[in-house]
């Protein structure tokens, strides 16, 4: 089920961020990311973002700034049960055009959002990393 955070669920999704961070970016001293936790908690109290939850638990979220995917991410042990796709396509029900920054050296989650209709349609570098990064699109067909 899909819907949007409560207080309550920050602690869960503060956890998947930080772990799901340090995986995926294995590229990027963990301590960037330990760094920027207060940061993200205090700002993702007040964005658009809504959660997957199974079981009674948080199994992943995605946070949203206009038609822009600030993140998603999906609990370790819940990768690969096609929740980041629901995550998307609820995304996609609700806007017409998502854009999205994504790591260069981060295969896995290029090869998924390729797989989702994004197309690259920028690289820049990250100021915050130095890591190259890519600016991905999608455009709903009408």
């Amino acid at each position: 089920m899909i819907r949007k955070l409560e207080d309550e669920d920050i602690e869960s999704v503060m956890d998947i961020w930080l772990y799901g961070n340090m995986q995926a970016h294995w590229f990027i001293n963990a301590d960037y990311w330990r760094r920027n936790y207060e940061i993200v908690c205090r700002d993702i109290k007040g964005s658009d973002v809504r959660v997957y939850e199974k079981d009674g638990k948080i199994a992943g979220f995605i946070g949203l700034n206009d038609d822009y995917i600030e993140g998603i991410f999906v609990a370790c042990g819940c990768r690969s049960e096609g929740i980041g796709k629901e995550l998307i396509d609820f995304a996609k029900t609700e806007h017409k055009h998502l854009s999205l920054a994504v790591y260069e050296k981060n295969a896995r989650a290029i090869s998924f959002y390729k797989k989702e209709g994004f197309s690259v349609a920028k690289i820049r570098t990250d100021k915050d990393t130095g890591e190259t990064e890519f600016l991905m699109e999608w455009n709903k067909r009408i």
